[in-house]
């Protein structure tokens, strides 16, 4: 049983204790961390279910059949972090509805929230975010998919790549240069349904954690104004206050991801034996054991911290989300190779949990803003209060 200490820290409240146990319930009821070969099903029948469990009404705010009256990072961390413990790709499904709605929730319209994110909050749409492109990941200013004024309306043009849920999105946020200004400040974001005219799924990607991710082409596609997702030309503004928001949910899941490979190599360290006693008798083990506790344990802090500021202080939290993203996903792939190490050869054999924590585990170190680009963003958050 992972540790559970972290729930009485004061970063979280008894709405949170509660959470955490209903969901721990709920998880241990429905999720066999086993999938089927259909991983297109699978997300759709793991949707379905969050839905109905109530767990994705944490993803959209109260007005709109959520939760909370703002999105709650803490509560969204839980949820990662106890999903991922269980389940990659029911994370996953949990995350992305979150990330795909989220650009909605902070700057949509009342008529798009209301179109968009009940259905998102029952299961019953889908959410896609659609920012990196062939030629642009981390460096979002440079992206060239192009969104020109026709009409009424607009014009699509270009391609998008590495977005989940690509092929089994009902929508997508799509970010798209608009020409306002150079850079960063010609972006404009837009609402996006799946049957949109000139939309085509031109290659599913597939990755070493199986996960639906595709490459989507714009070919002369038409929106109307409507479709416009905030102000025009902020549109690269509005994907980073959502990525802000989900980010350290990014940290959380490397978090259960960790807890879940410490508690395989202790049981193993435990039964595996070794000489006269077991594995856990040897103070090699037991070194590798304390640095996973103290990774998993720092990472925590970071990540509830983080949240906390944002939902508590009511303060922008940049530089204490890309410092839990950055810790939490670099230590678990460190936490999560002490595990395989442990495990000796049955730690690489497919189908052991480590194996697939290890597959799990690597992606996350680079979507959302790689662990090279958190780097760039704290020291330049810390340069910043220094001079002040």
């Amino acid at each position: 049983m992972a540790d559970r200490s972290f729930l009485d820290w004061p970063f979280l409240d008894d709405g949170h204790r509660k959470l955490a146990d209903a969901l721990e319930a709920w998880c241990v009821a429905n999720l066999s961390g086993h999938h089927g070969a259909d991983v297109d099903a699978e997300c759709r029948r793991l949707v379905r279910a969050l839905g109905e469990g109530g767990w994705l009404r944490y993803c959209v705010p109260a007005a709109w059949g959520g939760m909370h009256e703002t999105l709650d990072i803490r509560s969204l961390a839980l949820i990662r972090e106890t999903l991922a413990r269980h389940s990659g790709l029911a994370d996953f499904a949990f995350a992305m509805q979150g990330l795909g709605s989220g650009t909605i929730s902070l700057f949509g319209t009342e008529a798009q929230k209301q179109a968009y994110l009940p259905a998102v909050a029952r299961g019953e749409k889908i959410a896609a975010f659609a920012l990196t492109e062939p030629g642009s990941g981390s460096d979002v200013a440079s992206m060239e998919t192009l969104a020109e004024r026709d009409g009424n309306g607009l014009r699509v043009n270009g391609a998008k790549t590495y977005i989940s849920n690509g092929g089994i999105a009902d929508y997508y946020v799509l970010f798209a240069r608009t020409g306002e200004a150079p850079g960063a400040k010609g972006i404009s974001a837009f609402l996006v349904d799946a049957d949109t005219a000139g939309l085509r799924v031109t290659e599913r990607i597939e990755v070493i954690a199986p996960h639906p991710l595709a490459t989507l082409e714009f070919a002369d596609m038409a929106l109307p104004a409507d479709a416009l997702l905030g102000e025009a030309g902020r549109g690269f503004a509005a994907a980073m206050a959502t990525l802000d928001i989900f980010r350290t949910t990014v940290g959380a899941a490397a978090l259960g991801f960790a807890r879940r490979a410490l508690d395989e190599a202790t049981a193993r360290a435990r039964t595996r034996r070794l000489g006269d006693g077991t594995l856990a008798d040897n103070p090699v083990t037991q070194s590798k054991l304390a640095e996973m506790v103290l990774d998993i344990d720092t990472s925590a802090l970071l990540i509830y911290r983080a949240g906390w500021l944002r939902d508590v202080q009511g303060q922008r939290n940049t530089r204490e989300a890309a410092l839990a993203k950055l810790h939490a996903t670099d230590s678990a792939q460190q936490v999560i190779d002490k595990a395989v190490q442990i495990f000796g050869g049955l730690g690489v054999t497919v189908g052991a949990p480590v194996e697939a924590l290890y597959r799990e585990v690597r992606a996350l170190r680079i979507y959302e803003g790689a662990s090279e680009v958190q780097k760039i963003v704290i020291a330049r958050q810390h340069l910043a209060q220094s001079a002040g």
